[in-house]
């Protein structure tokens, strides 16, 4: 299948015979925050007897349809914005022109699809987050199932620390050598052992402060933007038979595969 990405146009495309509204493909969403385990689980679904194929991320969407749309409005010069903090203004920005944001984007595409789909080929989308844009998803895209992906906010640090992905980076002023704030007025996050943990990371060299720092800013800036709780009370609340909850500790990549293709999908 192959996808356009280049205009938020909702006009059909030449030869539109071969071509549909992504609102009336076979669309598995994954909504959750950094860290959850989306990636994984994508990779997981590969291992099971449907064929998925997977759409350009919410990372080249954000790219190509809501960052490049915002600096054209404002009369500079397309370029790649790898600082997570200014993505999440732009992406804010684009929400209040566009109620839903992400997923208002996602919904003017169009998919070009094969005669021979079967109801065992779905597509992926990867992904989106808080509960106003979960709303207008289940709104503009009736067909679409979200696979809901959770985690606790010190498992997803310890997961950013391990991945080595180079666009998790936020810029942070914070900078100290007092270890007690390491990591500032984090409560809410960490319980008392977590900041411990976490802390005692950098004191042994195994990672350095700013990459710790910068993690957590991460995590901050996302709760600021998108509440997961909010989100799956929405979906549970206005598209319950198209939703499934997983948390990724107490469940493996694989088992979450299982339970979504024989609970979700086969429905």
């Amino acid at each position: 299948m192959t996808l356009i990405t280049a205009t938020l146009a909702t006009e059909c495309p030449e030869n539109s015979a071969d071509w549909q509204p992504i609102s009336q493909a076979q669309l598995l969403i994954l909504v959750g925050v950094t860290g959850v385990g989306k990636s994984t689980t994508a990779e997981a679904l590969n291992q099971t007897d449907y064929t998925f194929e997977l759409l350009p991320n919410r990372r080249a969407l954000t790219d190509q349809l809501i960052i490049a749309t915002l600096q054209q409005q404002d009369g500079q010069p397309i370029k790649t914005v790898r600082d997570r903090a200014l993505r999440f203004d732009f992406t804010r920005r684009y929400r209040e022109q566009f109620p839903g944001g992400m997923a208002h984007a996602l919904a003017q595409l169009w998919v070009k699809t094969d005669k021979n789909t079967s109801a065992k080929d779905w597509l992926i989308f990867d992904g989106l987050r808080g509960e106003n844009e979960v709303q207008h998803a289940a709104e503009l895209l009736p067909q679409a199932r979200f696979l809901v992906l959770d985690a606790p906010h010190f498992v997803r640090v310890q997961r950013l620390l391990g991945r080595g992905d180079q666009f998790d980076k936020i810029s942070t002023a914070q900078n100290t050598a007092n270890q007690d704030d390491i990591l500032g007025d984090t409560a809410d996050l960490f319980t008392a052992a977590q900041k411990a943990q976490l802390i005692s990371l950098v004191t042994s060299a195994q990672i350095n402060q700013e990459d710790l720092q910068s993690k957590v800013a991460i995590v901050l800036k996302e709760r600021q933007n998108y509440d997961p709780a909010a989100a799956i009370n929405m979906l549970q609340e206005i598209a319950p038979n198209r939703t499934f909850v997983a948390d990724t500790v107490a469940l493996s990549p694989t088992a979450v595969a299982r339970e979504t293709t024989s609970r979700l999908l086969a429905s």
